[in-house]
């Protein structure tokens, strides 16, 4: 455990409050009295709610269009299901900006709502509602449709025969169970949408602004590091509440439930009813997730190819590359933030999964997720401040990225491998140490095989969230090594078909790498429901 809390402690904990400690603290003395300041200032207190009620909005439609699907996966049968689960899961895996360059060529500027009824919604708070309902639709259906599917429908169908209406039935029977599993989603996508960036870096113009994307503006635009340190501090309270109510949700499922085996519950549709749910699930996934990414496509190949050959010129202005180059970085620096991932991710669930672990050692857990809520503005600004002296001056060094990147990938590593760690049977263990084998020949040789799956699954996650972080690497990215979010963000801030163009070109580009990515995650899931 020593080794993930040292790169905790240096990659985290300091660059955050080295920027905290240089907003608040003036001359060798704390300024406390400016948290108040700020949070009375009319302008951050419209943020500030702004930030809550679009989370709160963006939570209640992702629950009213994810939970039929959620319903449909865990109960149905019908062709095609894997691949339409494939094809749910691909916007949670895209990067934030790409989800919302999909949006802005469905929604915005000669957008396909544009071309065929004149209708833009790019800076409204609608577009803003409809790309986090997009990111965030998989996260509801792979949590609550995963626990559907274990739960025993014969409960629910005995009510039935007693004379209870089916809506009843299932607002008593089946709702209860689901409740903890309906919370831990509503939890995490407001988490998501509350620390939200590049979405509404994107569609929300100068009009709208969370948190995250303030903290970016004080930071980078207004150079004020006294304002952002408090949208900080405001943003860290804020997240640590939220992950403590997720933990809770988290031990309620845990230990409330009895679960069975899912390949019993799932049937093939019966009635007019469920074929009719079954439709709507599958035209909203067609207009909802489809088909913003097929218009994405559409306006990348505007003209044929000329974006994409584009990407390979340079023009010794904003790119000191050529664009295209970006997806040759991007795919250096995910691989190597994957090592650091899988390195301390797996040395941290191992930790963890041990039965005698202190509480200390389980208190540790919920810091993992801290990374998922805490500002990547403020981490990726923070490394520029807290890493810059001997002896780990590392501005100039290509790691610093990796290292930002790897910070969003541990807590998917250690939520991917702790289940199957824990679920080994200790005495597997103690037989082998019996043998005499060495505490690394028992890892090797009794640990390894039983989570490799497990371990590429946690792999396979760290590199498509590690190529696709901006929030961070926006900071810390060279100019002329920049990542695909970053060069996909910059184009879009330049005038011109072209620069716009090729942003779509290299969105899409993102998007195939990506869909990929979680296409082999699939094939290695470790369970007959898909769910990892």
């Amino acid at each position: 455990m020593s080794v993930p809390v040292a790169f905790f402690a240096v990659f985290f904990a300091w660059p955050v409050a080295a920027i905290v400690t240089r907003g608040l603290r003036v001359d060798g003395v704390w300024r406390f009295g400016r948290i108040a300041d700020v949070v009375g200032q009319s302008d951050i207190r419209h943020v500030l709610w702004f930030t809550t009620w679009q989370a709160l909005a963006s939570t209640a439609l992702t629950l009213l269009a994810a939970l039929p699907a959620a319903y449909v996966f865990a109960r149905l049968d019908f062709p095609g299901k894997q691949v339409l689960r494939a094809v749910v899961t691909v916007p949670f895996v895209l990067p934030t900006v790409v989800v919302g360059t999909a949006f802005l060529a469905l929604v915005g500027r000669g957008g396909l709502l544009d071309e065929l009824w004149g209708v833009r919604l790019d800076t409204t708070v609608w577009a803003i509602l409809l790309a986090h309902v997009f990111f965030n639709y998989a996260v509801v259906v792979r949590t609550v449709g995963g626990l559907w599917a274990q739960l025993d429908p014969r409960q629910e169908e005995a009510a039935r025969m007693l004379g209870v209406f089916p809506l009843a039935a299932w607002r008593k029977v089946t709702l209860p169970a689901l409740a903890p599993a309906v919370a831990a989603a509503a939890l995490m996508v407001f988490l998501f949408t509350f620390t939200s960036f590049g979405v509404v870096q994107i569609l929300g113009g100068p009009t709208f602004s969370t948190l995250e994307v303030e903290i970016y503006r004080q930071t980078s635009e207004i150079f004020d590091l006294s304002t952002a340190a408090v949208l900080t501090l405001v943003q860290f309270a804020a997240v640590g509440a939220i992950l403590a109510v997720h933990a809770w949700t988290v031990r309620r499922r845990e230990s409330a439930l009895r679960l069975v085996d899912p390949a019993v519950t799932a049937r093939r549709p019966r009635g007019a009813g469920q074929w009719a749910l079954l439709g709507g699930v599958l035209a909203t996934v067609a207009v909802l997730l489809v088909l913003p990414l097929a218009v994405l496509v559409r306006r990348s190949l505007a003209g044929g190819f000329g974006y994409y050959r584009a990407l390979g010129d340079a023009d010794g202005g904003t790119f000191l590359v050529a664009p295209i180059e970006s997806v040759v970085n991007s795919l250096q620096y995910a691989v190597a933030a994957t090592a650091v991932a899988v390195v301390i991710g797996g040395l941290a669930a191992a930790a963890l999964a041990r039965r005698d672990a202190g509480r200390l050692v389980r208190g540790f857990d919920a810091l993992l997720m801290l990374p998922l809520g805490v500002s990547a503005v403020t981490v990726g600004f923070g490394f520029l401040i807290a890493l810059d002296k001997p002896p780990l001056d590392l501005r100039q060094s290509w790691i610093l990225v990796p290292l930002a990147q790897a910070l969003v990938g541990v807590p998917f590593v250690v939520r991917t491998m702790l289940p199957v760690l824990r679920a080994v049977d200790e005495r597997l263990r103690e037989a082998a140490a019996v043998l005499g084998a060495s505490p690394w020949r028992v890892w090797r040789e009794v640990d390894l095989p039983l989570v490799r799956r497990a371990l590429l699954i946690a792999a396979g996650f760290a590199f498509a969230v590690s190529l696709g972080e901006f929030g961070a690497t926006v900071f810390i990215a060279r100019p002329d090594n920049p990542t695909l979010p970053v060069a996909v963000a910059r184009l879009l801030s330049r005038p011109g078909d072209l620069n716009y163009g090729q942003a779509m070109a290299l969105s899409t580009i993102l998007m195939v790498v990506c869909a990929v990515a979680l296409l082999v995650l699939e094939r290695l899931r470790t369970d007959r429901t898909g769910e990892f």
